[in-house]
């Protein structure tokens, strides 16, 4: 039942001048994407600014992406929320609107508990028909999916088949894969930490550097689970540079100004994100020509 494997996207949300969704400009993207071998969309994340698009913008948003891939990719759409009942709100809109699969985020703020966790992500699941990533991004949200949980859900909740984690403690990591027993699809959601969570089991990566090197993080997965441990290994390492530019300061923020740098022209942020800081965006540059991106 998995959804993809490889390296999926976690796409900005393009604005036009008004920041207005800018949906002429969203195509052009998933269509690069596509076109550079990214095997899966992630619509409405932390990087797509979900939190500050309305509900109906959220839910078009992912109607558009559903729409304009046209099954050339799954568009897996992020449905989460820290109410339960706004999740599967979303959720039950993200399936009518065609997404072939849902990001769910463990609820910010109110720090569930494991119990509540485990209650939470179940009740989204049973209201939809569709497989289901967890997210795990305790940094952001301000609790820890821990791994008995995620056992506990897989093994008793046909729908929830993986978990994208960002939580870079590589331990976890690893308790988790053991506890789930080989019934759990791992994503790195961190692009520096790629190539270890596939020496995991991963499958691959919700990525953010996939932006502006689609085909190198497509590749870098690809030639892991083909054997060329060393030819994802140094993909990994040539990037190490830019990854960490390209999280120098909150993301989305590093990673829109990147595709303006590069002539995408996808707009500017909603508060309460701002600009990036001139040195910061310097730095940046730097780390894009370094590549040859530029």
């Amino acid at each position: 039942m998995s959804i993809f494997t490889g390296a999926g996207v976690a796409l900005i949300t393009p604005m036009k001048e008004n920041l207005e969704v800018n949906y002429e400009k969203m195509g052009e993207l998933i269509d690069d994407q596509i076109k550079n071998g990214t095997d899966s969309l992630i619509i409405c994340g932390t990087t797509g600014e979900a939190s500050t698009l309305s509900h109906e913008e959220h839910i078009e948003t992912i109607r558009f992406a559903a729409e304009y891939t046209k099954k050339r990719v799954p568009v897996i759409a992020g449905t989460g929320s820290n109410s339960t009942e706004t999740a599967i709100y979303l959720s039950q809109e993200a399936q009518k609107a065609g997404a072939d699969g849902l990001l769910l985020v463990s609820p910010y703020y109110n720090k569930a508990t494991q119990k509540g966790l485990i209650a939470h992500f179940t009740a989204v699941a049973k209201s939809v028909d569709l497989p289901i990533i967890l997210y795990n991004i305790p940094g952001r949200t301000g609790v820890n999916i821990l791994p008995a949980t995620v056992a506990s859900m897989v093994k008793d909740v046909d729908t929830i088949i993986g978990m994208k984690d960002a939580t870079g403690d590589i331990s976890q990591i690893a308790y988790t894969m053991a506890a789930c027993d080989g019934k759990l699809d791992l994503y790195s959601g961190n692009d520096d930490m790629i190539v270890p969570l596939l020496s995991l089991g991963g499958k691959g990566v919700i990525s953010v550097l996939s932006h502006v090197a689609p085909r190198d993080t497509h590749d870098m997965v690809v030639k892991y689970l083909a054997g060329d441990t060393k030819g994802s290994l140094a993909l990994q390492m040539k990037y190490i540079p830019l990854i960490k530019a390209l999280f120098c300061e909150v993301n989305p923020i590093p990673v829109k100004a990147a595709m303006n740098m590069l002539g995408w022209n996808v707009g500017s942020l909603r508060m309460p994100l701002s600009e990036m800081e001139d040195a910061n965006a310097a730095y940046l540059m730097k780390e894009l020509k370094a590549v040859g991106l530029m």
